[in-house]
């Protein structure tokens, strides 16, 4: 197993390296001539130090250069989103100028002229998909459950998934959830998995915590595991700090709240991975239920919404998909689930997918955007 680990990992590194080899390639052709340049071993250094600078950066993390490599880390987050849209825009604009060439334009058409649409088109595309990333919206759905809920007949939900808090994103987009969620006023506010990007040590060193915990509801706030708190190995921490700031993590548990309706929490899909003992399937954790009352279910991952229907869950609240963060990768995610970004009613069941709050990898986002799920919910059997 590990040796096939280790063959993968450097597979994936040559295809890597020989995507940032091609990069580097056409960015010498394109600045050798428009400055004249000749000797490209300055240049042909600092690319390798920008292809190679996140796992520069995740090397020297634990190591007094701690703050050089966060700036290599967020450099080599970005570079992924040059290298992504690279192999979209270049093999066309190489295409262009060998046609140009071909056709007896000079090098200032054909290399030059060729070579600044496709540096603008690259910037367009990281300056707006950085402003969706940092500037997160509130998205409404509005939906009915024929069951009664005590006495209440209505119920405002914030949502928020995949905050992925750490080295890129941190206090500052905390501030803008909390200030999306001041807007929302809801009643109950739901995290359902990767709250932390891998590590939980950022979180904890910059206090955000501190932030996190100014999230307020009157009925609470309840959160599930993601894939990347298991991948970060520190769940048991994890949970720990939720506690202490008033945050409810649930791990295949269930909350009745108010008398009036139920909070469901899965552990993630991922957790039978990371040497635990994997989760209970949804009929085993309603099963002591009184299943009269709503059933809320929040499960990060959105890959048993056809249980969910199945078990009479009322509402299922996910995220995991990002939308696929940088299209086209939402062609991906929607060949992988059945909804990967929305709402979907299945049977009883309305199942919303949340793009979510934070990124993975490059703070970029094309075809997607941050956002905080709004949800206004009738209970008409009340």
């Amino acid at each position: 197993m590990k040796l096939r680990f280790i063959a993968i990992f450097f597979c994936v590194l040559l295809v890597y390296s020989g995507i940032s080899f091609y990069i580097g390639w056409n960015g010498w052709l394109f600045l050798s001539a428009l400055f004249n340049w000749e000797n490209a071993g300055w240049y042909a250094l600092t690319t390798a130090i920008i292809a190679y600078a996140y796992i520069i950066g995740r090397a020297a993390y634990r190591t007094p250069l701690r703050p050089v490599a966060e700036v290599f880390k967020l450099i080599g987050s970005y570079w992924f989103a040059v290298l992504e849209y690279a192999v979209l825009i270049l093999p066309a604009a190489n295409l262009l100028s060998f046609l140009l060439k071909a056709a007896g334009a000079g090098t200032s058409i054909y290399v030059v002229g060729v070579g600044s649409i496709a540096i603008l088109l690259m910037a367009v595309l990281l300056v707006r998909g950085s402003w969706n990333a940092w500037s997160p919206i509130i998205r409404t759905y509005h939906v009915q459950v024929p069951k009664p809920a005590g006495q209440m007949s209505k119920l405002r939900i914030a949502m928020a998934s995949d905050l992925h808090l750490g080295t890129i994103v941190g206090n500052k987009h905390l501030e803008r959830l909390l200030s999306k969620v001041e807007q929302i006023k809801p009643d109950l506010i739901l995290l359902p998995g990767d709250i932390l990007d891998d590590d939980i040590e950022p979180f904890l060193r910059k206090n955000m915590s501190a932030v996190l915990g100014r999230l307020k509801a009157p009925l609470g706030v309840y959160a599930v595991t993601g894939n990347h708190e298991y991948i970060g190995g520190k769940v048991p921490e994890f949970i720990a700090a939720m506690d202490a700031i008033g945050i409810h993590v649930l791990m295949d548990e269930t909350a009745l709240i108010a008398d009036s309706f139920y909070v469901i929490g899965r552990k993630d899909k991922a957790s039978a991975g990371f040497g635990g003992n994997g989760r209970m399937p949804i009929r085993d954790l309603i099963a002591p239920l009184d299943q009269s009352r709503p059933l809320i279910l929040l499960d990060h991952q959105p890959s048993d919404i056809a249980k969910a229907a199945e078990n009479g869950i009322d509402i299922s609240v996910s995220g995991h998909t990002h939308r696929g963060q940088m299209m086209p990768n939402h062609l991906i995610t929607r060949k992988l689930f059945e909804l990967d970004w929305g709402y979907l009613k299945k049977g009883a069941l309305h199942a919303i997918v949340s793009s979510g709050f934070g990124t993975w990898g490059p703070p970029v986002r094309i075809g997607s955007r941050s956002e905080v799920i709004q949800i206004e919910v009738d209970f008409v059997g009340a």
